[in-house]
């Protein structure tokens, strides 16, 4: 498969039409958000295509990608969305809205499996065996070839999982529960910032 990646410093480049249907995904130096830093987020239209922007960690001026992450009439498809739009609302202090996470739809919709990685959704949906071996490599410096395509196959293939899964939660009927699920998802974030990173739902 043939990949149009292109890497931007600091931002996306003015005038980029990026349509109404993206995927979206983040790269960090780690897990720990009090500590750690956000450093690329990629998106993909969903043609092969993947923007990879290397934010400025000094200062996380990126107004043009800011500007289509709280624009509410872009479709966001995000993988374990908690994780991204934690750093992102930490980082670049913006809310996305019009949000959905293939990892929640593929829990309510996929009750046949209890695999809800990225790679088994591109592995069942797509045919495709990825590797995450560069998952844990270093993406605040320079980045190599294999980090641009690692960092490509983490969003290109989102909208066809997403269309999938869509497809089994209007099937069995899971479709609305999924909805009203995922309205919570920015309040998640909010606990998580607040160090409520526990099930609050538990006994």
């Amino acid at each position: 498969m043939n990949l149009d990646i292109k890497l931007h410093k600091g931002d996306l480049p003015d005038q980029l039409s990026l349509g109404d249907n993206i995927a979206v995904d983040c790269e960090f130096t780690g897990l720990n958000v009090e500590r750690d830093r956000l450093c690329l987020v990629q998106i993909s239209t969903g043609s092969n295509d993947a923007h990879i922007i290397q934010l400025n960690r000094q200062l996380y001026e990126a107004p043009n990608l800011k500007g289509v992450l709280e624009n509410k009439k872009v479709n966001k498809i995000f993988h374990y969305a908690r994780a991204d739009l934690l750093f992102i609302k930490k980082y670049l202090k913006v809310d996305v809205t019009n949000i959905n996470c293939t990892k929640i739809m593929s829990k309510i919709a996929r009750s046949y499996s209890e695999k809800h990685g990225l790679k088994d959704l591109i592995k069942e949906f797509t045919g495709n065996d990825i590797s995450k071996n560069l998952q844990s490599s270093d993406f605040g410096g320079d980045l190599s070839e294999k980090q641009l395509q690692y960092c490509a196959k983490d969003v290109i293939y989102l909208h066809k999982i997403y269309e999938n899964l869509e497809k089994i939660l209007i099937r069995e009927k899971r479709i609305k529960l999924y909805k009203e699920t995922i309205k919570f998802i920015n309040c998640r974030v909010e606990l998580d910032l607040a160090s409520f990173t526990n099930d609050i739902w538990s006994h």
